[in-house]
């Protein structure tokens, strides 16, 4: 086989294992998501999973709680817009967290969900979050962030009180690509000198 076969089989081998590799992240984040942080998340659109679920007639009420934290090293502020709600169990419901960024430059955090008591996790379904992706704040940036959840029918009838609790942390990675974004962007009162000359 000649070097630039051999070249080509290789960039095409490269290229199905990256494709492999992207194409497996997905499972991976939902196996990451119901086995280490305990959260499930439906293959289905939750809201009809749930009405099919909880077609049984009965009405049902639990009480949510919302509580949110950031880790020391990351210098935000991030509360709940509310600390507490009353739902109706197998509806969909929408509560915010607010976040702001106290530093003079922008900062990239990740949050970390978690659900107590901890047998309740797997009936908490989030169908939209901020925490399945990274958050990036700019210098004095404030922003709320949306949640949206169901609890699903199937929930222990002994569970009457379920909390919700993020805590932020500063993703250091893309928070050093996020400042070197800024200091190799152009400012525009350089333009606008430069525009005097």
């Amino acid at each position: 086989m000649s070097g630039g076969r051999k070249g080509l089989l290789r960039l095409a081998l490269v290229s199905v294992g990256a494709f492999a590799f992207t194409f497996s992240l997905v499972p991976l984040y939902r196996i990451a998501c119901e086995k280490v942080f305990g959260i499930r998340l439906s293959g289905a659109p939750a809201d009809a999973r749930v009405a099919a679920a909880g077609s049984g007639g009965e009405e049902r009420w639990v009480t949510v709680e919302f509580d949110g934290s950031v880790n020391p090293k990351l210098p935000w502020s991030f509360r709940p817009s509310e600390t507490r709600m009353r739902v109706k169990v197998g509806e969909p419901y929408e509560t915010t967290y607010h976040a702001r960024n106290e530093a003079d430059r922008p900062i990239v955090g990740s949050a970390t969900p978690s659900v107590a008591p901890a047998r309740a996790s797997g009936y908490f379904l989030k169908t939209e979050c901020f925490c399945f992706t990274a958050q990036t704040l700019h210098a004095g940036e404030e922003r709320e962030m949306p949640v949206r959840f169901i609890i699903d029918p199937a929930l222990p009838r002994d569970v009457k009180t379920i909390t919700l609790s993020y805590t932020f942390f500063k993703n250091d990675v893309l928070t050093e690509r996020a400042q070197a974004q800024v200091q190799a962007a152009p400012h525009p009162s350089a333009g606008a000198s430069l525009a005097a000359l």
